[in-house]
Order: structure tokens, then C-alpha cells, then sequence
């Protein structure tokens, strides 16, 4: 390699991680009010809406209750449906992957459900950052025509969450921590987030109204179907893991 194409590559580099660092900047700020939104005409809101929340599990989960959120068996219940309509389709009509990033070579044997599960054990992300994340899914899927598949599903959910987690989380962990989390590398996970966001647009705002809309549309699709369980293998990783408060995965924010 030339001397040119090496300063090349290391400016593009550079450029890269100011870009990561500029998001991180923006997305606190933005993510404040955002939490500030939420909080005020979402989570304290009170009627029909109130009554979603509360059903998702958005509403005392944000107060520090223990156990499991109900979003995160609905929204795995909506995701392996979609991904086994998909899979059916493909059997008959080829269906073209047109973000090859995304796409792993075998499909993984953790089912979306556990892996919904892990993320929000050790992540530590909260109820709404799951919807948020599913709403960036959504996006993508729109933005790029992409359809879900066991092959896809899990990076697109590991790099949506830590996204979202970063954007309206009031504490985050660096990219390292996530990609153990999902099972992937590092510098995967980086080129996933970079891919994730300039195919957004890196337009992650997220208003109370679209919000209540996908909590709605999220508890209906759920309950007009039933438990769908997926087998789909994860990509590496392993049974034994550390604990979140393990030092050498320190947050980046301090909780």
C-alpha cells in the first residue's frame, strides 16, 4: 500500500470515529428530551395509553420494578413471526438480501426471545429502549427494503438497541461490552453501528406520538398471534458470561 492510500485509510478512519463521537455528543443531548418527552406524555400519561404502557410493562419497570418487562416477549413474538413469514416466502420467491452487513452465514440457535432476553440482562437497557430499538428496525427495513430473516435478525437487533440505548438511555456501555453481549466482535459491531446510522439518515428522534402508535401496533400484532419458537443460533457466544458489574466492561457513562 502507497503512502497516499495509507493516509487515506487512516483520515477515513479518523473521520469515522469523530462521526461516532459527534453522534454520541448529539444523542445525549437529544436523548434528554426525548427522556423528558417520554416521561412527561408517555410513561405519567394517563387513559388508554396509560393502560399500554402499563400492559408493555413501560410504566413500572421505569420505577425500578424487578423481573421481565412484557415488551420483551412481545416484541420477540412480532419479530419470529416476521421472520418465519419471510422464510416461508423465500421458499417459493427468491427474496434478496440488499444488506449483505447484516447477513451471517448460519443462522444462530438462540431464539429471538433469549436473545431479547440477554441484551436486557446484561445490557441493562431499559423497557422503552426496546421499543425505540424495534422502531429503528422498522426504519431500516423501509429504508433499505430488507427482509428479516434468522440470518439477519439478531445483528440488526443488538446494533438497534445499543443505538437506541445510547440515544435515550441516561447510561450506556461502550461498543466493546455490546458486541460481547450480542456475540459479536468488536470491530463488527462498529461497522454495523456506522452502517445502521448513515442508513437512517442518523434521524433517530422518536416523537411521543409515532411512540404511543407502536405501542399500540405492538401489543395488537401480538395479541392476534401466538408464540412462535424460532430456533435461530447466535453468533459465538458463550454460556458462561461475567457479570455487568464486571470492571473491564465498564460503562461508558458511570450508573
Amino acid at each position: 500500500m502507497g503512502v497516499s492510500a495509507s493516509l487515506l485509510l487512516v483520515f477515513s478512519t479518523l473521520l469515522c470515529e469523530q462521526s461516532i463521537l459527534n453522534f454520541h455528543r448529539i444523542s445525549i443531548v437529544f436523548g434528554l428530551q426525548f427522556m423528558l418527552d417520554m416521561g412527561t406524555h408517555a410513561v405519567d400519561s394517563e387513559g388508554a395509553d396509560s393502560d399500554i404502557y402499563l400492559a408493555l410493562g413501560l410504566k413500572e419497570f421505569s420505577k425500578g420494578a424487578i423481573g421481565t418487562p412484557p415488551i420483551l416477549s412481545l416484541l420477540s413474538s412480532v419479530l419470529e413471526k416476521s421472520v418465519q413469514k419471510n422464510e416461508m416466502q423465500s421458499e417459493t420467491v427468491s427474496i434478496k438480501d440488499n444488506v449483505a452487513l447484516f447477513h451471517g452465514l448460519r443462522a444462530p440457535t438462540i431464539s429471538i426471545q433469549q436473545y431479547i432476553d440477554r441484551i436486557f440482562n446484561y445490557a441493562g437497557c431499559s423497557p422503552s429502549c426496546f421499543l425505540v430499538a424495534y422502531i429503528y428496525v422498522d426504519r431500516f427495513v423501509q429504508q433499505t427494503d430488507v427482509h428479516l430473516t434468522s440470518l439477519n435478525v439478531h445483528r440488526l437487533l443488538i446494533t438497534s438497541v445499543m443505538v437506541a440505548a445510547k440515544f435515550i438511555d441516561d447510561a450506556f456501555f461502550n461498543n466493546a461490552y455490546y458486541a460481547r453481549v450480542g456475540g459479536v466482535s468488536t470491530a463488527e459491531l462498529n461497522r454495523l453501528e456506522m452502517k445502521f446510522l448513515f442508513t437512517l439518515d442518523f434521524r433517530l428522534k422518536v416523537n411521543v406520538n409515532t411512540f404511543q402508535r407502536y405501542c399500540a401496533q405492538l401489543q395488537k400484532e401480538s395479541s392476534e398471534s401466538h408464540q412462535i419458537e424460532w430456533p435461530i443460533r447466535a453468533c459465538g457466544i458463550k454460556e458462561s458470561w461475567p457479570s455487568k458489574s464486571n470492571t473491564r466492561c465498564a460503562p461508558t457513562i458511570a450508573r
